[in-house]
């Protein structure tokens, strides 16, 4: 491709300026990122609060996020932040330790069959279903692999044949029943359903395995985790000053039309042409959202086969509160509350952070799901009461809202879409109507998979 394509990208987050990052590496400067907010950082948000930054999205990394170190090393910054740690209580509040023998003796054969099965996990993942941990989803509902390896920061393009990948089409919990590791669910639960990414029995295995690959599901059982200073917001803040195009920021796109080999985008009402544009915002949101987030099919000249395809993606609904306590119920530490993760508890808080040990003048950020795709969806006023209660069972009642978020989260497809070919369909219309489609849903929702999705992308297409 010509370097000097005019190339268009649209959305500020991970995904959209990590494809201006390796757009620029290979050598294309004539590339404009729009964003409508007036931020960038798309789902990594690090507000202010009395002189720090808090979270009220991704809050960490883990050595395993190549992509974002190639962020950090672009820009000469490096993961400074406070180290993590966490405790676990019931839902009644209490203290426990689901995870050790000598606290729990009548679970003791459970957890011991609990690590046979982690450590048989391991093994299949390695073997039976070897290639499952590539960026993206090219192929697994045909039974083969196409990517780069995640083994190490090289990334060497591998492929290969597998039909035993068609099982990651399965919900999770039915992927791990039928190859005898059930128990490995109350491992990978933590970082997966309390961070807003659903429940095990409703959404493909694919995903759950593309973002916690056994090796970074140990990184987060070992707390082998990254954090940064100023939040993760900073290194996409960071990221846009080193970029030769900045994003425009407060970008309302109006309209977008692909005719005649250009592309033309109606923004702050001017026309601009362009030959080339990447798609990293929202292709599809069935719902009317508050915060007037729209999906791609409602501002594009969409084509049939763009609609019956993105009309096929759901999302989360995951709720987001920071919250003053008093320096008496301020939580020492931050806790999982694994009871409430379950879908019988939908609604409820899962998990609540504190960012800063070392102040008690500071946030806490509470974590809750409110949606299963079997079961109606709790409304956000119900959900926010329930968590506010739910704080004082905690005892660390809240003193006073901050700051909330009820974001567009972890766009997907449910298993039948995903089995019947939803990602090698979409995948054969890249370039189509000079259009390319990057962001979240191609790859999964975390900062780094997004940005090693735009880095794939760049290099098999640009």
């Amino acid at each position: 491709m010509d370097k000097n394509t005019r190339i268009c990208i649209i959305g500020g987050g991970p995904a959209g300026l990590s494809a201006g990052m390796y757009l620029e590496k290979k050598g294309y400067e004539n590339y404009t990122i729009l964003e409508r907010l007036d931020r960038v950082g798309g789902k990594c948000w690090s507000p202010h609060f009395n002189g720090r930054r808090y979270e009220m999205g991704a809050i960490m990394g883990a050595p395993s996020y190549y992509a974002v170190h190639d962020v950090e090393e672009f820009c000469g910054i490096t993961h400074d932040g406070p180290q993590l740690s966490r405790k676990y209580k019931d839902q009644k509040g209490h203290i426990i330790e689901p995870f050790d023998p000598k606290k729990n003796p009548l679970k003791i054969p459970r957890l011991l069959k609990m690590k046979k099965q982690v450590k048989k996990f391991g093994e299949l993942l390695e073997t039976k279903y070897k290639g499952y941990d590539l960026n993206g989803h090219r192929g697994v509902a045909e039974g083969r692999y196409e990517g780069c390896s995640q083994q190490n920061a090289d990334r060497e393009p591998v492929s290969g044949e597998n039909p035993n990948l068609k099982d990651l089409a399965l919900p999770f919990s039915e992927f791990c029943r039928i190859n005898g590791v059930e128990l490995v669910q109350d491992i990978w639960v933590g970082p997966f359903t309390s961070f807003g990414y659903g429940y095990f029995d409703e959404i493909p295995a694919a995903y759950v395995l593309k973002y916690l690959d056994f090796q970074t599901c140990m990184n987060f059982i070992k707390i082998n985790l990254w954090t940064w200073k100023e939040g993760t917001q900073y290194i996409w803040e960071q990221l846009n000053e080193h970029l030769k195009n900045p994003a425009r920021l407060n970008s309302a796109i109006e309209k977008v039309e692909r005719k005649d080999g250009k592309v033309y985008v109606t923004v702050n009402g001017e026309v601009e042409e362009y030959d080339k544009i990447i798609v990293t915002a929202p292709l599809y949101i069935p719902d009317k959202r508050a915060d007037g987030q729209v999906g791609m099919v409602d501002y594009f000249d969409t084509r049939e086969d763009e609609r019956e395809l993105f009309s096929k993606i759901d999302y989360e609904r995951y709720d987001v509160m920071a919250i003053e306590t008093t320096k008496k119920h301020h939580p020492e530490i931050s806790y999982y509350v694994f009871d409430n993760m379950k879908r019988e508890r939908i609604g409820h808080l899962m998990v609540y952070y504190r960012r800063w040990k070392d102040s008690v003048d500071q946030v806490i950020t509470t974590y809750a799901l409110r949606k299963h795709k079997d079961m109606p969806e709790v409304p956000y006023d119900v959900c926010k009461t329930r968590v506010l209660k739910d704080l004082w069972t905690m005892k660390n009642p809240a003193k006073k809202l901050v700051n909330e978020w009820s974001v567009y989260y972890f766009p997907h497809v449910f298993s039948e879409d995903y089995a019947a070919g939803w990602y090698d369909k979409v995948e054969g219309m890249q370039g189509k109507y000079d259009t390319f489609y990057a962001g979240e849903i191609m790859s999964f929702g975390d900062m780094d998979e997004t940005a090693e999705y735009s880095r794939e992308l760049v290099e098999r297409f640009f």
